[in-house]
């Protein structure tokens, strides 16, 4: 659990924070690593040259004072004395704090140390390196054994140095002389190298380290935006997603809920025909057929009278047919106005009502598409029906406003009104507004006023356009 919880943490972090840390380290590690290396690799050659310069110096001052040690193992008095004087004064006296002359098997042939002369020791490492004809030289590395020979003061820098004795005219080897020089000015010189190769490590690593940094950065900030731009994309996609689901599930109610209405507006126009129009002219077709028309005993009067009231029934047939007809067929208004459609909606229910109707038009649209036009025509003309029909044609009016792309238009009545808990399945003109109006992306809202009942539609243009 404790695992999970730190990795969901680390790759919560940004890329940037990532490589800072990790690079970081990664750096810190590789700078003390490579100075290390270096600071050795400085130090053992600095310290080979010192030495070597040394050696050299000291070589060509005791060189001369030596007999022949291929043939003689051991030094006479005289050459200890000479050996003594010349350590212990002049330049060498100040700067070398302890000398020993060795043989190849380890004797000690001469030495500041009178105890140690004649006396034999295993060889080091660095004796067998020196009589193998290569200097050794160490800087600070003496153990206690060798700072108790030397006599070491505390805190005093020294440079052990093993060089070999060469023979002058054979070049072997014959004796190593071991010395130790006080290396104040060696160890300032080796601190000074040592400082300036940590600064130029510290500086190239901290160089390195802000130029990646700089690139991973620009590179995540540009990762953090293209990320967020994507996750912004898919919410916007997720919500256009969100809303043709919710618009395919209403179209496909609109759908069903039009087949429905489509098929009761029939039933509708049925029964008016069959009890409207169907009856007249079935009953003028039985007068025609009755005795009155037939009988030539017939009056002409009478007659006559009878041929009257038929033509009367058929006319009055013909009549509702065609109020019937009016209401279904639109008149031309694809190429009219919002206010023309209006006014025509308006003067043909006071033409088949005789009812009054107050108009009021604030400014139409710059532009609304054929299908909003349809939809406003019949939102008016179904409300005036049904104000007239159940309010009594009492105080209609027809009120249009525009605020930006929305066109509101509201149709008001002052008749007694309605529960509408009371509005079911039966209220096709109701239900039929509403399922043309929201399939345009409309709203269709039921107020009531006191007194009577208010039907208002609101259309966005912009959205009606692209339906």
């Amino acid at each position: 659990m404790f695992r999970s919880d730190l990795i969901s943490r680390w790759n919560s972090q940004s890329l940037a924070r990532q490589f800072l840390l990790i690079g970081g380290t990664v750096s810190v590690a590789a700078m003390v690593m490579v100075g290390a290396f270096v600071t050795s690799l400085i130090e053992d050659a600095v310290t080979r040259n010192s030495a070597a310069a040394t050696a050299l110096y000291v070589d060509s001052v005791i060189a001369p004072l030596l007999p022949d040690m291929q043939t003689t193992n051991t030094l006479d008095d005289t050459v200890a004395r000479a050996l003594d004087e010349t350590l212990g004064q002049g330049a060498l006296g100040g700067r070398v704090v302890a000398f020993r002359l060795w043989r190849s098997d380890g004797t000690v042939l001469y030495s500041n140390d009178k105890s140690m002369v004649g006396k034999t020791f295993p060889l080091n490492d660095e004796l067998k390196t020196a009589l193998a004809g290569k200097m050794a030289a160490q800087f600070n590395h003496l153990d206690d054994a060798e700072e108790e020979k030397v006599g070491r003061l505390s805190g005093t820098p020294l440079l052990e140095i093993y060089n070999p004795v060469l023979q002058p005219w054979s070049g072997q080897v014959v004796a190593v002389s071991e010395f130790y020089e006080v290396a104040n000015d060696f160890e300032h010189s080796l601190n000074q190298a040592r400082l300036r190769t940590w600064m130029a490590v510290g500086a190239f690593t901290l160089t390195f380290f802000a130029i990646l940094s700089a690139i991973v950065l620009r590179g995540s900030h540009t990762i953090e935006n293209q990320r967020h731009a994507l996750r912004q994309r898919i919410n916007d996609l997720s919500a256009l997603l969100a809303q043709n689901q919710a618009l395919r599930e209403r179209v496909q109610r609109a759908s069903q809920r039009a087949a429905a209405l489509n098929e009761s507006y029939l039933r509708r126009i049925g029964a008016d025909l069959h009890d409207g129009p169907a009856q007249l002219i079935a009953y003028a077709s039985l007068r025609l057929d009755s005795n009155t028309v037939t009988s030539r005993s017939t009056p002409k009067a009478i007659r006559e009278r009878e041929i009257a009231s038929i033509k009367a029934s058929l006319d009055e047939a013909m009549h509702e047919i065609r109020t019937i007809c009016s209401g279904l067929v639109l008149p031309q208004i694809e190429a009219a106005s919002l206010s023309d459609i209006l006014e025509r909606s308006v003067r043909a229910h006071q033409q088949r009502t005789g009812a009054p109707v107050e108009l009021s038009i604030s400014g139409g649209p710059d532009r609304l598409s054929p299908s909003g036009k349809i939809c406003v025509y019949r939102f008016v003309q179904e409300a005036l029906n049904n104000g007239y029909r159940h309010g009594g044609g009492v105080g209609q009016r027809v009120v249009q406003r525009v605020e930006g792309t929305r066109v509101s238009i509201e149709v008001a009545d002052g008749g007694p009104g309605f529960d509408p808990d009371d509005i079911g399945s039966a209220s096709l003109g109701l239900a039929g507004l509403r399922e043309r109006i929201e399939s345009l992306g409309g709203t269709f809202e039921i107020g009531f006023s006191a007194p009577g009942t208010v039907l208002s539609m609101t259309l966005n243009t912009a959205e009606t356009e692209q339906i």
